[in-house]
């Protein structure tokens, strides 16, 4: 049968590369951006562009009427669009700090609750959460956007218990490293650090952790080609894919704390006064 699926998020990295994937794969694709020029795909005949801000109650609303009245139901609901709010806690302003939970950990929520009737619908659906390893292991100048992943993680535990009973699945994909824009645009969107900050000795190391995903990064088209792969099985409740997908978590298992606060205050140069 044809799958439906709607991925936020699409307009590069990791979106942009599951939604090429499914439309190879023959699915109908709702891909949903903040600006339909951003869309770096082709036109086909399944492709259905959204404009999707997913911080827009309204327009999520819109989105879920538009799949009902097209396709009547969703089979998969990839909640992938995501924001990095990078720098140091103690300089991160409220506003900034409640954008990165209202993008990574309540959108997801809201639009899986738009679309609960879609997903019901469907013979067996799935919603599947784009969190990180960084939702495992927290490292310094990124506490916000990790602290959002991990939250998102534990509310998809939640979520695979409460949607079970209607036959609706809930995985969680933890990406490594995965190339795309999520960088640049991290490193963009980096809080100013001032001269007179007391973190401004730390502005090289900031940097370097706003960038860090693109170190040595897993290729999109090669993440969405694994993932997909996976779906086709039964798959796990948490899938990791991509380049440090198993190190990372690997540490936070295994080391003691003592152990990592003293690798990553060295990595971070933040083991001297």
């Amino acid at each position: 049968m044809n799958q439906v699926a709607l991925i936020t998020g699409c307009s590069s990295g990791i979106g942009a590369a599951l939604a090429k994937e499914c439309l190879h794969q023959g699915w109908t694709v709702y891909a949903g951006v903040r600006r339909l020029d951003s869309l770096p795909l082709a036109q086909h005949p399944k492709l259905y562009p959204l404009h999707l801000d997913v911080n827009d109650a309204q327009a999520i609303q819109r989105c879920a009427a538009q799949i009902q009245q097209q396709q009547g139901r969703l089979d998969y609901l990839i909640n992938n669009a995501g924001f990095a709010a990078m720098g140091p806690l103690m300089e991160m302003s409220e506003e900034r700090l409640a954008q990165q939970f209202r993008t990574n950990v309540f959108a997801p929520i809201q639009l899986t609750q738009a679309c609960l009737p879609l997903l019901r619908a469907a013979n067996s659906a799935s919603v599947i959460n784009i969190g990180s390893v960084s939702g495992i292991l927290t490292t310094p100048f990124s506490g916000a956007y990790c602290a959002s992943k991990a939250a998102l993680h534990s509310l998809s535990d939640a979520l695979r218990l409460e949607l079970k009973p209607f036959g609706i699945n809930v995985i969680t994909v933890q990406p490594g490293a995965i190339e795309s824009g999520f960088g640049d645009n991290s490193l963009a969107g980096l809080d100013s650090i001032a001269e007179g900050s007391i973190y401004a000795p730390w502005r090289q190391h900031i940097e370097a952790r706003a960038v860090a995903s693109q170190q040595n990064p897993t290729a999109a088209t090669e993440f969405a080609q694994q993932l997909l792969a996976r779906l086709k099985q039964a798959p796990k409740a948490e899938i990791r894919l991509g380049n440090g997908s198993s190190a990372l978590p690997a540490m936070k298992r295994w080391l003691p704390t003592a152990w990592r606060d003293r690798i990553l205050a060295k990595r971070f140069g933040l083991n001297k006064k």
